[in-house]
């Protein structure tokens, strides 16, 4: 896909304007549990925005294999940082509980899919 890194930069401004409004806009109104789970979120965006840098600017990945690690990462975003930010903004957490983890495991298959590619093409 030739907007991996169209949608990593995107994916990165918006880690740094939700770690503004988290730390200014949310810090008095809500909960120090609830602050600290929003920042978990905006923190795993930014480090995987930054993987996803290495991944689409590495040349030793294929299309294919920089397609198949982003889509898993972006996978991940959106669904481990993103339910963490709907139940932040009033989402009840008993409606959409079982998809944290679930973009918790696309982010882990990226990072397996990366160790994969590795240790297939380190031999």
């Amino acid at each position: 896909m030739k907007y991996n890194l169209t949608i990593t930069a995107f994916l990165g401004m918006l880690a740094i304007v939700l770690g503004a409004f988290g730390a200014h806009a949310l810090k008095e109104k809500i909960d120090p549990d609830s602050l600290k789970s929003f920042e978990t979120g905006v923190r795993y965006m930014m480090y995987h925005v930054i993987v996803l840098l290495f991944v689409n600017s590495y040349s030793g990945f294929t299309l294919k294999t920089k397609n198949s690690i982003s889509y898993l990462f972006f996978l991940g975003i959106l669904f481990f940082s993103g339910s963490i930010f709907a139940i932040t903004f009033g989402v009840p957490a008993k409606n959409i509980w079982f998809i944290t983890p679930l973009g918790g495991l696309f982010l882990i298959f990226g990072w397996l899919s990366m160790f994969y590619f590795f240790l297939k093409n380190n031999k």
